[in-house]
């Protein structure tokens, strides 16, 4: 058959299937040609439609504009790749360019309009399709700018510059550059214009009780554009999404259940789409990680702590306890219209502390299994497709003409796998990538029962089994990969993590990552950050066998090797003069991070910290203690300075746990020291004597007298917080003359901390002073900003309660200079409570109440009840001086809950001194004696002497 008459029976098919196709097509001379209206051809109504938005445009009709352009890109079907000429190529890298110009348009009208949050998702997709294309990163920089996410947008900068020089060899244009330098500045002229929109407001009934906040977060996963099958279904959720619940003043709360694979979050995802506009205040996703297979699922503190972060809340703003942070959450929804995605949830107890309050939310849940006693939801159950719905989602994927030429074959293909979502679009996505396989090829390799468990079955799991397909395509060493990936559970995996557990360098890990994320086996969210989806990692953690065992060890002690290396060293630039991890452990040869400044170390941390946890937890699940202790070691002391106190305590008891298991005595002294220091940041000061004196007594026994010292300091403090001034007074004199003769002035530095701390509480302010000064003299030759700042914060102190208020003041001057959003709040803040006092006794009375205002609230959000304690006492006296009774009053009184419950003697005292003052303010003259002489009774028991153990007398 020729050519020519392939050609005309090709045209002589499509006529028929056209209606009035002799019409349409045409004979010109020795071709073909269309003959079509402006409406026929979707790219002639897209003309129309940009065109309409260009008039609209110039005649200050945005929103008009908007609409059109949306209009027009609606139209889209995907983008034209792998056409096989040059000028069909070229021609439909034009078709792109007008789309790709025509989104800009439309997001460029958006942000002059005001919208920033909802724009950021698709932002991203498209810049992620074109990522030389700096225009679009330049909207998505200012859309995370103005939604209050600025640390994105500066990275979303670093990101495209990265790209930009290793790609192109060069830097980004002026337009970049120029909004970079603006967002860092936070120049005015980024806010969002007010002389661009000529229509008139929306009614207000659209906006009644919908308060203006910072931004409109969007994390909603990406909608399918291939969505489909499940209309009946979408249709019925969105009658309960859009039902009448919010009049009734509740939450509306909406639930999907189903099996596994069955759909669940594509179906929950289109309809959270469809009503987003509903929603201005924000849309939120979150996996729940219900149903899977050795993990945990998330708990919801950890749930609210995500929520909490997307909404932008700082993290050190975020209570460490379940009912703090549930607290928050609810209040930063009050009176917001949000949207709520609760996927993979496992039972009631894990999703009713996320439950918003505020009536104008709404909260979509999908599970396994129906929450029964989850009162006041509408539920939607679904189950595997019907036959027509499943070949409906095979044409969507695999294209109409390659089902309607084996329409039989393709019905044998969606009963084959199960009428199961997932499953289907393998199979699908497995025949466009092999053009050369026909429908029937494939169905033939799962007729036959025996073929088919092996690629289709993985256990009794049927959505597991339709990963074998793509598995079975891959080449040894991707298989191998996968297997050795899969090892590290639910953590992301970078480059670095990559390379350790495949045992190559950085840019081979890469390769072959890339290659996982084309075939679908891994997700991508970030630029070299991937993660696999929880039933695809199930699959890659099924391939291990006893055969694979050795190996799997290697990669496993490979990937605890490298991260103990890179805390290693990120360490030792956030923490100088630290004592060196003890531990020998096989050194891990690969490549690691470098860190040359205490940011690029701290922001490894806080990216990592999930992940760390997880290699904990690895660590611990196989049985590699020696990993475990010296991890956590490394890991607790950032917590420690970040103020994560629950987190330091729970792995420093993982590592007490582990280090006695396995009979290490060093390994067991050190844990137990810093299970001291998380006892006493929490308030849990006899639990801590307990830990610090058997860490002590196990470093004495085995002559580690570095661990020893630091023990006998820590003891020393949590007696000082007691109140045993003799005794405590004892082990820091013994911990400094141990650090002394060992030459670790780190460590030596600290003790004097907690012996000024000790002194000055005695009354003893001259030695308080000396003490403090030693150590100051020892910080400053470190440079550890955090000791540094509590050290000039221990002098003043001890200037303050001589009375020397000018020096106080100026070594608080200093103090406060080095603090920044990154200290530990509770520190920061028992450093602005001692301002405020030493500015009122200088008679500067109108700063200190802002500065004792701050101090309230960072010592409430510390997660320090020793810290909070002290600083409400120091600010419950600022308010006596200025005759504010009440207020001193009631932060008197909280403090002495804080100090009884948690046995802190000194603050005890102060705390009733307070309330004394205030009763007797109020008349009371019989409660004012009561509390002052509980309150010198026990600073007799404590060797102090009335008053004179007040730091500040008043």
């Amino acid at each position: 058959m020729t050519a020519t008459h392939q050609v005309r029976k090709a045209v002589a098919d499509l006529r028929s299937r056209i209606p009035n196709g002799s019409d349409v097509i045409v004979t010109d001379g020795q071709g073909y040609r269309a003959v079509l209206g402006g409406a026929g051809l979707d790219l002639c109504e897209f003309g129309d439609r940009t065109g309409e938005a260009d008039r609209a445009v110039a005649e200050g009709r945005p929103s008009d504009a908007i609409a059109a352009l949306q209009s027009a890109l609606a139209l889209w079907r995907g983008r034209m790749s792998g056409l096989g000429s040059v000028a069909l190529e070229a021609a439909a890298a034009r078709l792109e360019e007008r789309r790709v110009t025509a989104a800009e348009q439309v997001f460029e009208l958006c942000l002059r309009a005001g919208h920033a949050g909802g724009l950021v998702a698709d932002l991203r997709d498209l810049a992620a399709q074109h990522p030389f294309r700096e225009s679009l990163h330049a909207q998505l920089m200012l859309a995370l700018y103005r939604s209050g996410r600025k640390a994105e947008a500066l990275d979303e900068y670093r990101k495209i510059r990265e790209l930009l020089v290793e790609e192109l060899g060069i830097d980004p244009g002026p337009q970049l550059s120029s909004l970079y330098e603006a967002i860092l500045r936070e120049a005015p002229e980024l806010s969002i214009p007010t002389d661009v929109i000529t229509e008139p407001p929306e009614p207000a009934a659209a906006t009644t009780d919908t308060p203006e906040h910072a931004h409109a977060p969007c994390t909603l996963p990406y909608d399918l554009s291939d969505f489909t099958g499940r209309e009946g279904e979408l249709r019925a959720l969105l009658d309960c999404m859009t039902g009448s619940q919010e009049s009734r003043g509740h939450c509306r709360v909406v639930a999907i259940d189903g099996m596994g694979g069955s759909g669940k979050t594509c179906l929950a995802v289109r309809a959270a789409h469809q009503v987003a506009a509903d929603f201005p205040d924000g849309q939120l996703h979150i996996d729940l990680r219900a149903f899977t297979p050795g993990e945990s699922p998330m708990s919801p503190t950890a749930a609210l702590d995500s929520l909490l972060g997307v909404l932008g809340v700082p993290s050190d703003r975020i209570p460490g306890d379940l009912e703090g942070r549930r607290a928050l959450w609810r209040s930063q929804l009050a009176n917001r219209r949000m949207l709520l995605v609760l996927d993979n949830a496992v039972d009631t107890s894990q999703v009713y502390p996320l439950l918003p309050g505020s009536p104008g939310c709404l909260v979509l849940i999908t599970g396994r299994k129906r929450l029964m006693d989850l009162d006041g939801a509408a539920w939607i159950s679904i189950g595997p497709m019907a036959p027509e719905n499943g070949t409906q989602l095979i044409e969507e994927v695999l294209g109409a003409a390659r089902t309607a030429a084996e329409p039989e074959a393709v019905q044998d293909l969606v009963r084959l796998c199960g009428g199961l979502p997932l499953a289907l679009r393998i199979a699908a996505a497995r025949l466009r990538n092999r053009p050369r396989w026909t429908v029937r090829y494939l169905v033939e390799r799962l007729c036959d029962e025996t073929r088919r468990l092996e690629e289709l079955s993985a256990g009794e799991r049927s959505v597991a089994a339709t990963l074998q397909l793509s598995y079975q395509a891959m080449d040894e060493e991707h298989r191998t990969a996968l297997r050795l990936l899969g090892l590290y559970g639910d953590a992301d995996i970078n480059v670095y993590t990559g390379a350790a557990l495949l045992a190559t360098d950085i840019y081979g890990a890469e390769q072959i990552l890339e290659r996982l994320l084309d075939v679908h086996l891994l997700q991508q969210s970030h630029i070299a950050v991937y993660r696999f989806h929880d039933l695809v990692r199930n699959f890659a953690q099924s391939l291990s066998s006893p055969a694979t065992a050795h190996d799997n060890s290697m990669a496993v002690e490979r990937l605890l090797g490298y991260y103990w290396r890179a805390t290693e060293a990120a360490c030792d630039v956030l923490f100088p003069g630290r004592t060196r991890n003890p531990a020998v452990i096989t050194p891990y040869a690969g490549e690691v991070p470098v860190f040359t400044t205490t940011a690029e170390a701290t922001d490894w941390f806080n990216r990592e910290r999930a992940s760390l946890i997880a290699a904990v937890e690895l660590a611990d699940q196989k049985g590699l203690d020696e990993y475990t202790v010296w991890l956590i070691r490394n890991i607790v002391f950032w917590l420690n300075s970040v103020g994560r106190f629950d987190e330091f305590k729970q792995l420093s008891q993982l590592a007490v746990a582990t280090a006695r298991r396995s009979d290490d005595l060093a390994a067991l002294g050190s844990s137990l020291s810093s299970l001291g220091v998380a006892c006493w940041r929490l308030g849990h000061l006899d639990e801590g004597i307990q830990s610090a004196k058997e860490g002590r007594d196990v470093a004495a026994q085995l002559g580690d007298q570095r661990t020893e010292s630091h023990s006998e300091s820590m003891i020393g403090l949590l007696l000082t917080v007691q109140g045993q001034h003799p005794e405590a007074l004892s082990h820091l004199e013994r911990a400094i003359a141990l650090e002394r003769e060992l030459d670790i002035p780190r460590a030596e530095a600290e003790s004097l901390s907690n012996l000024s701390t000790l002194l000055m509480q005695w009354g003893k302010y001259e030695e308080a002073a000396l003490a403090a000064r030693q150590a100051l003299e020892i910080h400053r030759s470190l440079d550890y900003r955090d000791n540094h700042v509590m050290a000039l914060t221990d002098l003043a102190f001890a200037y303050a309660g001589q009375g020397r208020y000018e020096e106080a003041d100026e070594q608080l001057r200093q103090a406060r200079a080095r603090c920044d959003a990154s200290s530990p709040p509770g520190d920061v803040a028992l450093t602005l409570a001692l301002s405020a006092e030493v500015i009122e006794c200088l008679g500067r009375s109108a700063e200190g109440p802002f500065l004792a205002e701050e101090a309230l609230e960072l010592a409430a959000l510390s997660g320090s009840p020793t810290r909070q304690a002290k600083v409400e006492n120091l600010v419950g006296r600022l308010y006596r001086r200025r005759k504010g009774f009440e207020r001193a009053m009631a932060l008197h009184t909280h403090a002495h809950e804080l100090a009884v419950a948690m046995r802190y003697r000194t603050e005890e005292a102060h705390a009733l001194y307070g309330m004394a003052e205030a009763a007797a303010a109020f008349g009371d003259a019989e409660a004012a004696a009561g509390h002052a002489a509980k309150a010198e009774a026990l600073l007799r028991s404590m060797g102090s002497s009335g008053h004179a153990a007040w730091c500040l007398t008043g």
